[in-house]
């Protein structure tokens, strides 16, 4: 089966055609600069990070082109009750949104422009439009005429007389139609600006990404990605100025991700559920979230909560618990033997999957079902002695970690990143790594001594406490609950 996307243009799934065979250009709009990015950016940006590591993985060359909105009214508000400049604070959160993106486990796009960086070609850009008569100036203003560019509002399906309707024209901004929107703000006092043929101003917001789009990527490119809240106006505006503009198709594919709730409500400050990346991360493993968050299908809602994030948690230990019962069941046994049929299976379920529009919560069905078979195998008597099924265990592994890493999961040790995780557990129940440790020594001893009541008790101890102690020929270790 070949890749199929689902097109928020078009409202169906459609098989992937790039324009140019083996390339795709893919233009995501990124952060607005001016606070800690919170779960929803997290969602979005792993999302499409997703995409582009499986048309990479589909032998694609991906253009990944991801913005930072650097210059903006919310930037300079903060900026100005902080006592900086617009570009120290805009640069203070780009190195912050990069350390919380590398944390999470994303790879650098191929392009990471800064409005900042395109006015000279925003202002190109909003000169065509004014020339085309599809965009007027106004005391330094510039706004683009919605009513020049009859597909207005194709994308969102909205419907133009109810939206005018319920229009209004703000004090201070001189519109012809209240559905304007600005491609060029006249500059006011302590704000940063920039000469233009209209006076020194700015950019508006969605100019700057049809910009820094036709710049690095063409004036037509594959896919366009984002959340669905920027369907309208962002998306929609950037379709008018671009189109307008050239005449031409802008995007042939537009991907947009679901929504995330906290605790099935509506993230928000106001509620007091609003969590940034750097909370969580504070209790929770980055590899954790980024599972979590690929448990569900992009386009839909995903609620985040701690009962998710720990399920979460223990789905991602299952794997990390299969890939070291592999790696201790065929250290020593000499290679060869012929695998067999699982790791080819697993891989083809995997790529139909993910070939069914990035259906990343599926394809970590089909790695689970991996991981049992992992199970299985050396579950067998006399393992050890099978060259066949050694060899399928070691391919199946294998094939989870090249698939993992599709996903960017299971990078760590499996031994590594069990015990860093039982060691957190360990912290949480007031436990150190010491007391159990000399626990299970003074169990040892009591079943030298005979001393079953003693050991049974120890171990029910723990138990209580939320630690399994596991027995195998190698001897005792132990998990966090």
């Amino acid at each position: 089966m070949s890749l199929r996307v689902y097109n928020t243009m078009s409202g169906k799934k459609e098989e992937f055609q790039p324009l140019v065979p083996g390339k795709v250009g893919m233009y995501v709009c990124g952060v607005t600069v001016y606070d800690y990015c919170h779960i929803g950016h997290a969602r979005a940006n792993i999302v499409f990070d997703i995409v582009y590591r499986y048309l990479q993985y589909s032998n694609y060359d991906v253009n990944y082109v991801r913005n930072y909105t650097d210059v903006d009214d919310k930037i300079i508000a903060r900026a100005n009750e902080r006592g900086i400049s617009s570009q120290e604070l805009s640069e203070e959160f780009i190195r912050a949104f990069d350390e919380d993106m590398a944390a999470l486990g994303l790879r650098k796009p191929t392009h990471e422009p800064k409005a900042t960086e395109h006015i000279a070609q925003i202002i190109r850009l909003v000169e065509q439009l004014i020339g085309k008569g599809m965009a007027y100036a106004s005391s330094g203003d510039v706004y683009y005429s919605v009513d020049t560019f009859p597909d207005y509002l194709k994308l969102s399906k909205r419907n133009m007389e109810e939206m005018q309707a319920g229009a209004r024209i703000a004090p201070g901004e001189q519109k012809r139609n209240p559905m304007d929107f600005a491609l060029w703000k006249a500059a006011k006092p302590d704000e940063p600006s920039w000469e233009s043929p209209w006076g020194p101003g700015r950019p508006g917001w969605h100019i700057e990404c049809s910009a820094m789009s036709s710049t690095l990527l063409g004036t037509t490119f594959d896919i366009h990605g984002g959340g669905r809240d920027l369907i309208f106006p962002h998306h929609e505006n950037e379709i008018a100025q671009s189109e307008g503009a050239s005449g031409k198709p802008f995007v042939k594919y537009w991907l947009h991700n679901g929504f995330v709730n906290v605790n099935q409500e509506k993230m928000s400050k106001s509620l007091g559920n609003f969590f940034t990346i750097r909370d969580i991360l504070q209790s929770y493993d980055p590899e954790v979230v980024r599972f979590f968050i690929l448990t569900a299908h992009y386009r839909s809602p995903i609620d985040f909560s701690d009962q998710n994030l720990n399920d979460a948690q223990a789905g991602l230990s299952r794997f990390y618990e299969a890939l070291q019962a592999a790696d201790t069941a065929v250290e020593g046994c000499p290679e060869g033997g012929a695998s067999g049929p699982e790791a080819p299976a697993l891989e083809a379920q995997f790529r139909a999957a993910m070939d069914d529009d990035f259906n990343t919560a599926q394809a970590i069905g089909h790695l689970f079902e991996g991981a049992r078979t992992i199970n299985r195998l050396i579950a067998e008597k006399k393992f050890r002695k099978q060259a066949d099924k050694v060899a399928s265990v070691r391919a199946v592994r294998q094939k989870i970690a090249e698939l993992g890493d599709v996903l960017g999961l299971f990078a760590s040790e499996p031994a590594n990143w069990l015990k860093q995780k039982n060691l957190k557990g360990l912290q949480a129940l007031g436990l150190t790594e010491a007391d159990v440790e000399a626990l299970i020594d003074e169990r040892l001893a009591a079943r030298s001594n005979k001393e079953f009541a003693r050991a049974d008790q120890i171990r029910d101890s723990l138990a209580a406490q939320g630690v399994e102690l596991l027995d195998s020929p190698a001897g005792t270790t132990w998990k966090a609950k």
